[in-house]
């Protein structure tokens, strides 16, 4: 039985708080090129490294979360050379599929395992530990990871081979940004109607046009924050990603391009480190209005407590 280390690598909005998720008596090493981030790392047992050798040779167990697939590239051809049979790698980022077969495929040469393993739901269950998490890999290496992941999140889905996972990835995150155009617009229409946008929402919420985005997100439009934790950069990245899928099989798809068309217009005017959620500002500016409501939330927080991991689907249903 192999004693797992674990490397945790990529502390930004996400991956501090996955990193907090797995604190425990052993140690947790942790590397961000941005070293101003382990000032959010308090704990006795936490271990910041100089390097990424320093956290290959000192960990079993290594996780990425980073922000684009050329800087998931650049962590994984550093630490290649130092990469053994005991080595299990689980990428946690939003990337692209083929990439990720290209890069496990050099990991698993030099003797290592790879998972990967995309997370879905929003900071704030990353935060509590309730966050999904899509994974394709060997099952044998999934349940070697599975104590891991259970500490990160709930929900936990098998997707079956590598590649499968970056892909439903995508495709959730391509959903998400659609709704949140949608939202925008419904919003739109309700105030031009003069009805409360707190009782719209209410009324999507139990409505067939319900979805995780007003949930959620449709909050902090109400309460004027935005604040998602994801911004504008990371959306047009997926986006680009997703329409890449599609050019590859010589699939025409309309509203992908609409959606990334009007993430490149929110970029330009609104930056690329705004929030997600502030694509709807465009239509704010463009019809003189404010989609603002009382009593909602500046921040999402998860008010349920952590939640046991459970198996979603393991392919033999």
């Amino acid at each position: 039985m192999i004693s797992e280390q674990i490397g945790f690598i990529g502390l930004g909005n996400v991956g501090e708080k996955l990193a907090n998720n797995l604190l425990s008596k052993k140690k947790l090493f942790i590397f961000d090129i941005n070293k101003n981030k382990y000032l959010n790392f308090k704990n006795k047992n936490i271990y910041k490294c100089d390097n990424l050798i320093e956290l290959t040779r000192y960990s079993t167990i290594i996780i990425t979360c980073l922000p684009s697939t050329k800087a998931i590239k650049q962590v994984i051809k550093k630490i290649l050379p130092y990469i053994n049979k005991n080595h299990l790698w689980i990428e946690m980022s939003t990337t692209d599929n083929k990439n990720m077969i290209y890069l496990s495929k050099l990991f698993i040469k030099n003797g290592g395992s790879v998972l990967e393993s995309p997370i879905t739901g929003g900071e704030h269950r990353a935060k509590s530990g309730n966050i999904s998490i899509l994974v394709s890999g060997e099952k044998k290496i999934f349940t070697r990871a599975f104590p891991i992941l259970s500490k990160m999140g709930h929900q936990i889905l098998y997707c079956g081979k590598l590649g499968n996972a970056s892909i439903l990835k995508l495709i959730t995150n391509y959903l998400a940004s659609l709704h949140l155009l949608g939202i925008g617009e419904a919003l739109t229409i309700a105030k031009k109607n003069n009805i409360d946008l707190g009782l719209t929402q209410k009324a999507i919420k139990i409505s067939s046009g319900n979805s995780f985005v007003n949930e959620t997100e449709t909050k902090v439009i109400l309460s004027g924050s935005y604040d998602v934790g994801f911004t504008m950069d990371l959306v047009n990245k997926d986006i680009n990603l997703f329409n890449k899928l599609a050019t590859k099989l010589n699939i025409n798809l309309v509203l992908a391009k609409i959606l990334k068309n009007k993430f490149k217009e929110g970029i330009q005017k609104l930056g690329e480190r705004s929030f997600s959620t502030s694509i709807v500002k465009l239509l704010e500016k463009k019809y003189n209005i404010e989609m603002r409501a009382k009593n909602f939330p500046k921040q999402l927080i998860d008010k349920h407590k952590k939640q046991k991991a459970i198996i979603v689907n393991d392919l033999n249903d």
